[in-house]
């Protein structure tokens, strides 16, 4: 529980009214509405999670709020990232979201902080505030962030999202564990698929960001039992809820220091070790792709690995769908091996990662091929702009 100097703060006669569905609460009351003034939350990211945290955090009465994002808004974004606008699509995430949340509360205060949260600027950041919501997409930015909040002793409340499905819990709160309970080794890169690799229902962002602002808001009134030590699982699809029992670790090994967490997580690595194989493999451009669908030529086989509901969105003429998954399990490369008969293969996907993955296995197999650079995202924007980008 929080402990601010309450007789510094003081509401005002619209105060009064703007929050009299609160003050009415015996749970929240006075007390409890100068605490929410007087609380100071950093919000990481101001994507799918940090739009619905923020806006019930600011419409609460949060006092100050920061914000931690270097990303601007994309038209993609807006199935989700319900702080943003259509008229704020290529401006900075911060400067819409600040434009937002002072739409619902003009007396927020808001602290922006335009740049990547690094090992180098966390502690900094970080110190000046109360509370941190973790409301990133990445295992670096995680692991960054709790161990921030352990070395500053700051709750840290999370979410993620994939999907149809949610998690949510408070790190390092009053004793509890933190992320490195839960996971105390980062996943292989690449092992987990990214929202925008693998998709997710735009609702369950806004889901799990107000299970975070709830955690935030019960965490600054000291009402209530917090998810600490309790991991939230939410399937949007059952719309089910259940729970994990989460423990510190007497074994885990102390925290004293902020780290290179991309190192840790294996991105360089991954980087290399995927440079490498595209080195391995020939590449070819969309144009000189162009050239030879025009040419007539009937001499090679073009395979799209995506998957089939993104091969319905838009497809190159011509080209064979073998999902990946398909490849993965070896039917796929007898497939693509009876469709050769001799020809040349050329493979794509999204934009290169995918039909670069599946050329390896293929080699591997006595297929050798030809990966789309950029794959079909390329293709739209300097080819065919009818094919649907997404």
């Amino acid at each position: 529980m929080l402990n601010p100097n309450l007789e510094q703060i003081q509401l005002t006669n619209a105060d009064y009214e703007r929050y009299s569905r609160h003050l009415i609460l015996p749970e929240v009351g006075l007390e409890g509405q100068k605490r929410l003034k007087a609380a100071k939350v950093l919000c990481i990211g101001t994507g799918g999670l940090g739009s619905p945290l923020l806006l019930y955090l600011a419409a609460a009465g949060i006092g100050t709020l920061g914000i931690v994002d270097f990303d601007v808004v994309d038209n993609s974004n807006l199935q989700r990232q319900v702080i943003h606008g259509t008229s704020w699509v290529g401006k900075p995430k911060i400067e819409s979201a600040k434009h937002r949340i002072h739409e619902i509360n003009p007396d927020c205060d808001v602290h922006l902080y335009e740049t990547r949260l690094s090992s180098e600027n966390a502690l900094d950041i970080i110190e000046a505030y109360d509370i941190v919501v973790d409301g990133t997409d990445n295992f670096p930015t995680r692991y960054l962030v709790n161990d921030a909040c352990v070395l500053l002793d700051k709750p840290n409340v999370y979410g993620s999202i994939f999907r149809f499905e949610g998690q949510a819990t408070v790190f390092n709160y009053e004793g509890g564990p933190n992320y490195r309970d839960l996971y105390p080794e980062p996943p292989p890169p690449g092992m987990v698929p990214s929202c925008a690799e693998g998709g997710v229902l735009g609702i369950l962002p806004g889901m799990i960001g107000v299970i975070q602002a709830t955690e935030t808001l019960k965490i600054i009134l000291g009402r209530g039992t917090t998810l600490s030590g309790r991991l939230l699982l939410y399937n949007s699809l059952e719309m089910s809820f259940r729970e994990l029992k989460l423990r510190p670790n007497p074994e885990r090994p102390k925290i004293d220091k902020l780290i290179d967490y991309e190192q840790f997580c294996g991105i360089p690595q991954a980087k290399a070790e995927e440079n490498k194989q595209k080195m391995d493999l020939q590449e070819m451009t969309v144009s000189e792709l162009k050239t030879l669908i025009d040419s007539g030529s009937d001499d090679f086989v073009l395979v799209d690995v995506r998957n089939p509901n993104e091969y319905e969105i838009g497809k190159i003429d011509g080209s064979a769908l073998v999902p990946l998954p398909e490849i993965e399990d070896g039917d796929g490369v007898e497939k693509i091996k009876s469709m050769l008969d001799g020809k040349r293969l050329i493979a794509h996907c999204k934009l290169g990662g995918r039909s670069a993955k599946a050329l390896s296995i293929l080699k591997e197999a006595g297929i050798e091929g030809t990966n789309l650079k950029g794959g079909i995202a390329a293709w739209s924007e300097e080819i065919d702009d009818s094919v649907p980008k997404y």
